[in-house]
């Protein structure tokens, strides 16, 4: 009796918001290709002889694993690259003059803060501005 390997459907890939998380991505990721090797290579040594698999759907399961743990490790990457944009939108706020969408909050940012979702600015004035939609940056006039 044959069985078809059903694990190229379960594996799936989302973005990742953290560096723990492509670890673990990753590493759930080389698990789940190790784990299809070793029951592909099961499935044919248990195959009928009479009726082996079809070689064109092993290939596709292979590719798709394949595509599978090299999209992981795109999202690896691409997180990287986002979490070093953020550091550099921080760094080019600090000593600016911020305003708020409003006009009611403004102030020379001291230092900044990085949240999963955005920066938030702490001005002179102590008070906290998250640095988004509508917030006018400008030079500091010394």
């Amino acid at each position: 009796m044959v069985t078809a390997v059903g694990a190229a459907n379960s594996a799936t890939s989302t973005p990742v918001a953290t560096g723990s998380e492509a670890s673990n991505a990753e590493k759930s990721a080389t698990l789940n290709y190790e784990s299809f090797l070793k029951l592909l290579v099961a499935q044919m040594k248990n195959q009928d002889p009479t009726e082996p698999m079809d070689s064109a759907q092993q290939m596709a399961q292979l590719a798709t694993f394949s595509q599978v743990e090299q999209t992981i490790k795109t999202n690896k990457n691409l997180e990287s690259l986002l979490q070093r944009t953020s550091l550099q939108e921080a760094n080019s706020v600090i000593g600016r003059t911020v305003t708020s969408e409003d006009g009611k909050v403004t102030g020379v940012v001291k230092e900044v803060t990085l949240y999963n979702d955005g920066i938030v600015a702490k001005l002179d004035s102590g008070e906290k501005l998250v640095i988004g939609p509508g917030v006018k940056i400008s030079e500091t006039k010394t």
